[in-house]
């Protein structure tokens, strides 16, 4: 029989599609996302402005899914994954065997959009596979194999000089107090862990231009909201000194695959870089586990290039008009994402992009950003 297709709008039919098996579309992806489990998105269902979940049944069976929220943005209806910017390796959800792309992409057309703004595509996206998007390189996305000792990867990734130099720095930083790292992995423990990363995220952005939407109480929530449900897949690595955390990893685990999400430091200690003996410690701990990659999801910082094995890109897809206004922005936006792109790489104009320019970055990245 042929595919059913329906669009979902209701939160109590997105709540009965967890018991359908929606998780085991997640898991059945080639680079699973956490960020497009059930209950992820179930949290980030109240910041959505019109969400469309259009589902694939064969069968009475589901066999498919595309999970968009339609905004309204600068007068004209734009499609996004829901989550925004969070919704890193976005795509289609598709049973083994089945390629319902195509029949969910005319489904969501009739949302009514002018176009589509999807970021966090991967490379081999379903969706960019049919046409009509536009997908642009927009996060480096490092990757880190290990499934070794930490200390034959560490001893790859890092001269015996850097690992001397963070060593001398985790002691020196001991000097100042007791030092300990924990990881929050129940309940109540992640529940804890998280609120303490929203107060070492204020100290690191005050009085700067905080693109990720965490000053908002109602994206705190959310992310409340999904680390509670998710706890044990969804972790925090603290590193804390006297007591107080002064660095966090925040992560979620699929297989066997690590996610990062947020990270962050007090920056009144950024001199002996918590936020890098943080990230190691997860590393090590990762690999104990027997966790074979780990997925840093963000850009090219030094340390993350220094660990990875390789790149392994976020796309933005943009495309999808259906309108006159539609296609004009879809132009304006390509053209823009092209000399971001033109001028992060001019090794002239970089120090500018990433010191100069960041207010504005910052600001153009909040229009994404979970609202």
């Amino acid at each position: 029989m042929g595919l059913a297709v329906e669009t979902i709008t209701r939160v109590e039919d997105f709540d009965a599609l967890e018991d359908e098996g929606w998780d085991g579309l997640v898991e059945s992806m080639e680079r699973p996302s956490p960020f497009l489990l059930h209950a992820w998105l179930r949290a980030l269902w109240p910041l959505c402005d019109e969400p469309r979940v259009c589902v694939a049944r064969r069968n009475g069976r589901l066999v498919g899914a595309l999970p968009l929220d339609v905004r309204r943005r600068r007068g004209l209806w734009v499609a996004e994954v829901m989550g925004g910017m969070d919704a890193h390796l976005a795509d289609v959800l598709a049973a083994p065997g089945e390629e319902p792309a195509a029949a969910l992409a005319t489904e969501a057309e009739r949302s009514g959009f002018d176009y589509a703004d999807l970021f966090g595509m991967p490379a081999a996206s379903r969706l960019g596979a049919l046409g009509g998007l536009r997908l642009l390189e927009r996060v480096e996305a490092p990757v880190l194999d290990l499934g070794r000792p930490w200390e034959e990867v560490y001893a790859e990734k890092a001269s015996a000089k850097t690992r001397q130099t963070h060593r001398r720095k985790l002691r020196r930083l001991g000097e100042q107090g007791r030092l300990e790292f924990e990881l929050a992995e129940g309940l109540d423990d992640v529940a804890d862990a998280l609120e303490e990363t929203f107060r070492v995220h204020e100290l690191r952005w005050q009085g700067r231009p905080d693109g990720s939407g965490l000053a908002r109480p109602e994206v705190r929530d959310a992310q409340r909201a999904a680390y509670t449900a998710l706890a044990g897949t969804a972790r925090i690595l603290t590193l804390s000194l006297d007591g107080h955390v002064i660095a966090y990893n925040c992560v979620l685990v699929l297989g066997r695959r690590l996610y990062s999400h947020r990270l962050g430091f007090d920056p009144a200690f950024a001199q002996w870089s918590p936020g890098l003996l943080c990230t190691l410690e997860l590393c090590e701990r990762a690999a104990a586990e027997g966790i074979e990659r780990v997925e840093f999801l963000g850009g090219d910082e030094d340390y993350k290039l220094q660990l990875a094995d390789r790149l392994e890109p976020l796309y933005e897809g943009i495309g999808l008009a259906r309108t006159v206004r539609g296609r004009t922005v879809v132009r304006a936006q390509l053209a823009r994402v092209a000399a971001l792109r033109r001028l992060k790489r001019s090794r002239r104009l970089h120090r500018f992009y990433v010191d100069g320019l960041s207010p504005v970055r910052r600001a153009i990245a909040s229009v994404y950003a979970l609202r």
